[in-house]
């Protein structure tokens, strides 16, 4: 989109006028004017982004613009590249090209004044003021106030008889396996049902095991296999590399032994039953497939012998009561006329809640302005004499027209990913700030805002939280069907992206006619290998996203076909890639803003360090340990550095000082605030590196990290050398600091080599609000001091963290504690009461086995709403159950409202290995 693709320009130009003035000595008075007539140009995106929809001349010039904008955009980062390439390249070369390049930016130059008088034209021509233009008025701005998020319910309008009838249904019946279907057409709300009775207690309690897995058109067997089992065990490095068949075997030996409910959501065709169906025992357990589908005869062919549950469409009550809630949240509507205009809205949606849902994300924060509803009646009426299919369309389109200017391009990025695909926050948000659309503001840092972006999308009701975070906040997403279709189509009507959903030579040949010559953005789905051994050209192409099921080995003749036929990209996911050898011509990608690499190598060499404007960088290694020797610290973009194996870091040496005296000395003040930020660094996220990397240089060099991950031998760690430890510069410098993991790590021997102690409280970073522990083997006695750390909200105690067979907390301690983690353990018995975790509000307790009863105590804790017990003893679920029969009676005494206690024991009454 030109709107996104201006908001990056501009900072682009930016930053060359004020720190690469050497690279544009010979354009700088062409960039800056540039840089002026597309900040107005700005203006007129940001002014048009509603009228443009509705007006045909308006739109054209904003076609143009676009072209014009992404004209621009490569004249620049082309100049760049060519003037920032290694030394190797000869001077006659650099200069015969640095010719055509320099005319090439002014004729882009010239291009975008021409765009610009054709704008002021068009303003002088309809009277608008062109201050209007000059500073968007009309337009949505950015806030930084938050909407009240709309919680999501458990009891959604609609579905309550509906999820009662299933529940018996699944519960009931024959003790044979037997597979239930839910039918419906798109955006009646199947999804939304089984996900209500996945989560439903009595679903809970009687199907220990259970997985749910999205299917979608394009379905690998693979996949899904991985993802079903994913979910009951841990899944080894070998199951990865096992074939559909062999996995089919494992899933059936596992699920042979108990009950099982498996949720299938969105199959399309009927052969997927019969692809899947050997997976699944026949074991007479009553175990049950729940299958979503919006087509009969799937349902049908899966289970001829029960007729599928075919959903029904919401009711003009239930269509009005649901609208109110999406748009309105808990306000009250007593105005007539708004009601009026608020039930005609709803009955036009003909009982389709994604409908519904869609047009409350479009009247969310409007709240009760007549005006609001009376003009969205209208445009919702307009609608009328199309069918179902066409409305949907319709108002799909009608809201993202509606979507502020800056959240337009985040939404449209969702259809880059395939079909029901679960994406992970932490890389989306990585993403949408590496791609640009996010947009500064003063005080807050870019993953916050990218954090406020998303949350307003999941309250405009346009993206679904597949997964909450323990804290709170979303952890994985994806959008509808329909949604994504709709991001597809508009995003490749715009050339933002172009989707490939299966590479072959057939299908694409060496022609002009490939469509990578204009698309910014390509999304591989499947069909890698083809792809790349294929070397196609990409001149525009900024961002390459692989997604693939299977693991592609690259060749090595072909390790250099990325960067060489993409040499603008910013963004490159090459996760099911991996690389034999590092990619030497990777480092010429210098506008590389995020990369993910998966490699056979234990070394990052020092070229890639090159990469200057590199933010995020994650590399996975089935290696257990990686050795980086680029100088990172001289990578002052770099914010997020991801690795699954314990990294070795380089030393910080003088690079931080080396950086600063190679800035120009240009616009004093600014660079000024340059040399902060440099000597600041820019990392927040750091995991996960060796024990010995724990240094005070280090530390130093990254002093506002928020994110760190150690893993390894952490005697090293913890040790006492001389009354001081490598921990002690934690605390001292990470003042920052607000998630630890610790991961004891002594392969190839035992974690109980080598005992380890905590360090005092007051050595721990001073903002720590979530602590994880793996493999630790620490004494209970030690819980004392992590009790003492004033703003720990979360404490994951993973397997074997602590070892013991009593512990009994020290009162007055955790007073911020709120979510409580306790994995494989010895503990025996346990004393606890709401004197030690006044706060709490939840408890997870993961193959305590051992542990003969959960403390009564805490059922005296006010805000305890959670319990999770995962293969607990038997007397240990039964006293859980006291707890939960203690807190109803309280609600019920005092007549409180609200979701109330929830016990979930996985599974009922598990056998005890120890009373």
């Amino acid at each position: 989109m030109a709107d996104a693709a201006v908001e990056f320009l501009l900072e682009t130009l930016k930053q060359l006028l004020l720190y690469s003035v050497d690279l544009i000595r010979d354009v700088k008075s062409d960039v800056e004017s540039l840089y002026n007539e597309l900040d107005l140009l700005k203006g007129f995106l940001k002014d048009s982004t509603e009228k443009r929809n509705s007006n045909e001349y308006m739109k054209s010039v904003a076609r143009q613009t676009r072209e014009v904008v992404y004209n621009a955009e490569d004249a620049v980062e082309t100049f760049v590249s060519l003037t920032s390439v290694p030394k190797t390249k000869s001077y006659f070369e650099k200069a015969l090209h640095g010719k055509n390049y320099v005319a090439n930016l002014r004729n882009v130059a010239e291009e975008v004044k021409s765009i610009m008088t054709m704008v002021k034209n068009m303003y002088d021509s309809k009277k608008i003021g062109f201050a209007a233009l000059q500073y968007g008025e009309g337009s949505e701005r950015i806030t930084t106030k938050r909407k009240v998020p709309i919680v999501e319910e458990e009891n959604v309008v609609g579905f309550q008889d509906e999820a009662e009838k299933l529940i018996k249904l699944l519960n009931e019946g024959l003790e044979e396996l037997e597979v239930i279907s839910i039918i419906g057409m798109p955006g009646l709300g199947k999804t939304t049902l089984a996900k209500i009775i996945f989560r439903d207690p009595k679903i809970e309690y009687e199907f220990y095991n259970r997985a749910w897995v999205y299917v979608s058109q394009e379905y690998s067997k693979k996949e899904v296999f991985l993802k079903i089992l994913g979910q009951l065990i841990k899944l080894t490095d070998d199951m990865y590399k096992m074939d559909a068949e062999r996995l089919a075997n494992e899933l059936h030996r596992f699920l042979e032994k108990g009950k099982y409910l498996i949720v299938m959501d969105d199959v399309w065709k009927e052969y997927v039953w019969d692809d899947l169906k050997l997976a699944f025992p026949k074991n007479k357990n009553r175990s049950r497939i729940l299958m979503t589908s919006r087509i009969l005869s799937v349902g049908k062919h899966a289970n001829p012998n029960r007729d599928p549950h075919c959903l029904r469409f919401l009711t003009p009550h239930e269509s009005w009561k649901s609208l109110q809630q999406k748009a309105l949240g808990t306000k009250q509507c007593l105005d007539q006329e708004l009601i009026e205009h608020g039930k005609r809205i709803a009955k036009e949606c003909e009982g389709l809640p994604l409908a519904i849902g869609i047009i409350g994300g479009v009247l969310l924060g409007k709240g009760i302005e007549i005006y609001w509803w009376e003009k969205v009646a209208g445009r919702v009426h307009a609608y009328l004499n199309l069918d179902r299919e066409e409305r949907m369309d319709k108002l799909i389109a009608l809201s993202f027209q509606n979507l502020p200017y800056h959240l337009k391009a985040c939404f449209l990025y969702f259809g880059m990913f395939p079909e029901d695909f679960e994406i992970p926050v932490s890389k989306l948000l990585q993403l949408w700030t590496a791609e640009g659309f996010i947009q500064k503001e003063e005080g807050m840092n870019l993953e916050d805002i990218a954090e406020e972006y998303l949350e307003d999308l999941v309250n405009r009701n346009l993206v679904m939280v597949g997964k909450w975070k323990s804290n709170g906040k979303v952890k994985i997403c994806h959008i509808h069907d329909m949604l994504h279709e709709f991001c597809k189509k508009e995003g490749a009507e715009q050339n933002f992206f172009y989707e490939i959903k299966e590479f072959n030579r057939g299908t694409y040949s060496f022609s002009s006619t490939l469509p990578f010559d204009e698309y910014r953005r390509l999304g591989v789905h499947s069909g890698i290998s083809n792809f790349i051994s294929s070397k196609q050209f990409g001149p525009r192409v900024r961002s390459l996203l692989c997604f693939s099921g299977e693991d592609i080995t690259l060749s090595l003749d072909h390790v250099s076909s990325i960067p060489g036929s993409f040499k603008l990209l910013r963004v490159l996911d090459g996760r099911p890639i991996t690389f034999p050898r590092f990619p030497s011509d990777l480092t010429q990608l210098i506008h590389l803003r995020y990369l993910v690499l998966s490699i056979a190598f234990q070394v990052l060499p020092t070229t890639i360090s090159n990469l200057r404007n590199l933010q995020t960088l994650i590399v996975v290694t089935s290696l257990r340990t990686l050795e980086i020797k680029a100088d990172i610290w001289k990578m002052i973009q770099l914010r997020h550095l991801e690795i699954n194996a314990s990294t070795s870091l380089p030393k910080t040496g003088k690079s931080k000082e080396d950086s600063l005296m190679r800035l120009p000395a240009v616009l004093t003040k600014t660079r000024k605030c340059k040399e902060d930020s440099l000597k600041s660094g820019s990392l927040v996220t750091l995991s996960t590196i060796s024990p010995e990397s724990c240094s005070e240089d280090v530390f130093a060099a990254a002093p506002n990290l928020k994110k760190l991950g150690i893993r390894g031998q952490l005697f090293k760690l913890l040790g006492d050398k001389g009354g001081s430890t490598l921990f002690d510069s934690l605390g001292k410098i990470l003042v920052n600091l607000e998630n630890l993991k610790l991961m004891n790590d002594v392969f190839p021997g035992s974690p109980a080599e080598g005992k380890l102690s905590l360090p005092q409280m007051y050595k721990f970073p001073p903002k720590l609000n979530k602590l994880t522990l793996s493999d630790t083997l620490l004494d209970w006695k030690h819980m004392s001091t992590l009790g003492k750390l004033e703003n720990l909200e979360i404490l994951k105690l993973k397997d074997n963290a602590f070892e013991g067979i009593m512990w009994q907390p020290e009162e007055g301690g955790f007073r911020a504690l709120r979510i409580l983690h306790i994995g494989k353990t010895n503990l025996v018995s346990w004393n606890a009461s709401a004197d030690h975790f006044p706060k709490l509000w939840r408890l997870y307790l993961k193959h305590c086995s051992y542990l003969y009863e959960v403390p009564s105590g805490l059922g005296d804790i006010s805000s305890l709403q959670i319990m999770d017990l995962y293969c607990t003893s038997k007397s240990a679920a039964a006293s859980a159950r006291k707890i939960e029969l203690l807190k109803k009676n309280f609600q019920d005494q005092q007549s409180t409202k609200g979701s109330g206690f929830k016990l979930n024991i996985y599974p009922p009454d598990a056998p005890a290995k120890n009373q």
